[in-house]
């Protein structure tokens, strides 16, 4: 069946988009969601590290990920859904903007590479602990 034909709002549609990217969140060894600052603003974090927030701000949804800097100012010349992050270090971390134009692949890959580098900064007890149960390839995919 073609997608098309379903029969879907916009909306419902951007509904099934959000959550198929808090599932992808949510399916990183160990992440947790929570919500510490107010109820439009899902914060994932893995060993108690944020390593992605999902914002709804003004009828805009935005994914903010953390980035190695210069593969940060890279993003935001390449896509034009990718900006600095909104309410973080610009620095280390990117918005991106969940229009719908940029590829769910490309999504996913900052995702992977956000929590790969908040798992790399963990406290090596901490990350060794991960790679055991986990293994290297999972988490810094």
């Amino acid at each position: 069946m073609n997608i098309d034909t379903w029969n879907i709002d916009t909306w419902e549609m951007d509904e099934l988009k959000i959550n198929a990217i808090t599932a992808y969140l949510l399916a990183k060894p160990e992440a947790e969601e929570c919500y510490p600052f107010d109820a439009q603003t899902a914060v994932f974090k893995v060993q108690g590290k944020v390593f992605a927030l999902l914002i709804h701000k003004q009828k805009m949804r935005l994914l903010n990920v953390k980035c190695d800097p210069e593969q940060a100012i890279e993003l935001r010349d390449v896509f034009t859904d990718v900006m600095p992050a909104y309410h973080m270090n610009k620095r280390h971390w990117n918005s991106i903007v969940l229009s719908g134009s940029l590829p769910i692949g490309e999504v996913q890959r900052q995702v992977d590479h956000s929590y790969g580098l908040v798992v790399k900064g963990l406290k090596r007890s901490i990350r060794e602990g991960l790679e055991v149960r986990h293994g290297s390839s999972v988490l810094y995919r």
